[in-house]
């Protein structure tokens, strides 16, 4: 069960002949995706049947990501194409959402709904599992509204965790991803992240272990040598550096600095020669000046990324960046997203 997910049961008022196919749209990161796997359990649970696309649907579900306002228009904009399908389905919203959002859906016609406890779906047929292993996030970076959306750290319980792992490799998963906004700060009790790694890596049977998202200022020595020795983790770790610039880095409230990000870098090689690494990259964030994003291209080429997910600055209400100037064009986001991605994808 998921006992951190959500808290109030979705469609009570509902009775089962009003909505009897459904269908759900997801948006954003890997946490949205394993919960519209569980939510679609619950509704076949509740006799639900999944609908081929939107337009064959009574109820539609937008499992959406509110962290960057473009992301939220583009909602606005998808509700607005669903209220003309003929079938005129239900329309609701749920995934990380900010209060003023859900007012505004709420004209358009989406209601926001939150979820009991959901337990896993037990017919998936993907060969990855993923398996949530806490929610929300202390670190308020001054761009993002995921601690406003998805609340303060609350970490699962390792028997409850390990429970889950168990039964999606009984049904034939070989690849476990844990999830969330921080995994590096997981703390149940006296279990941290490396000893719930650990307990996983002991579980008996053949199959791999990925996890993310992770925060450099939280990357210990401890975590680095149990990825080292567990060999069930996959030697890939993702691990957002967002800016190269230290003035940027400090107006991000990111918490580290560009020689703490590249040290880290050096000693997780010592240790693990074979390591890979992935990165999130922010472009244009205010204030950001030719030369600050030329120390980010060039930690970007110092690094060696096998992967980047690079966006462009977009300001969301609510964080502490959006009071800050936003002086950097559209035109010139693209060109330096465009830099980045050269240098990662060598296209």
């Amino acid at each position: 069960m998921l006992d951190c997910f959500y808290t109030k049961p979705i469609f009570k008022n509902f009775k089962k002949t009003q909505a009897k196919k459904y269908f759900i749209l997801t948006y954003g990161c890997q946490m949205n995706e394993s919960d519209s796997e569980r939510i679609g359990f619950y509704l076949e649970k509740k006799a639900y049947k999944p609908a081929k696309s939107e337009k064959q649907a009574d109820l539609v579900i937008l499992n959406i990501c509110s962290v960057r306002q473009s992301a939220v228009n583009r909602i606005y904009s998808k509700i607005n194409k669903l209220k003309t399908i003929k079938t005129k389905p239900k329309i609701f919203i749920t995934g990380c959402v900010l209060d003023k959002d859900k007012k505004k859906f709420k004209i358009l016609g989406a209601s926001y709904k939150k979820f009991g406890q959901i337990a896993m779906k037990k017919d998936c047929k993907h060969k990855i599992g993923y398996v949530p292993i806490m929610r929300g996030c202390n670190n308020f970076c001054s761009y993002c509204v995921v601690p406003y959306t998805r609340g303060r750290e609350f970490s699962r319980s390792p028997n409850t965790i390990l429970r889950e792992v168990r039964e999606l490799l009984k049904q034939g998963h070989t690849e476990i991803v844990l999830l969330g906004q921080n995994v590096n700060s997981y703390l149940f009790k006296k279990t941290d992240f490396s000893n719930l790694l650990k307990l996983i890596n002991n579980i008996s049977g053949d199959f791999k272990i990925r996890f993310l998202t992770n925060h450099p200022k939280d990357m210990s020595d401890k975590l680095i040598n149990t990825i080292s020795k567990c060999e069930k983790i996959i030697k890939e770790i993702h691990l957002p550096v967002q800016s190269g610039d230290n003035k940027i880095l400090r107006a991000m409230n990111r918490k580290y600095t560009k020689e703490h990000y590249l040290n880290l870098i050096k000693k997780i090689r010592k240790k693990i020669p074979n390591i890979k690494f992935t990165t999130d990259v922010i472009v244009g964030f205010p204030g950001e000046t030719k030369a600050q994003f030329q120390n980010t291209a060039d930690l970007v080429k110092k690094v060696k990324f096998t992967n980047a997910y690079i966006a462009k600055y977009s300001p969301r209400p609510e964080t502490t960046a959006f009071n800050l100037d936003n002086n950097i064009s559209h035109k010139e986001k693209k060109r330096r997203e465009k830099i980045l991605r050269k240098i990662v994808f060598k296209k």
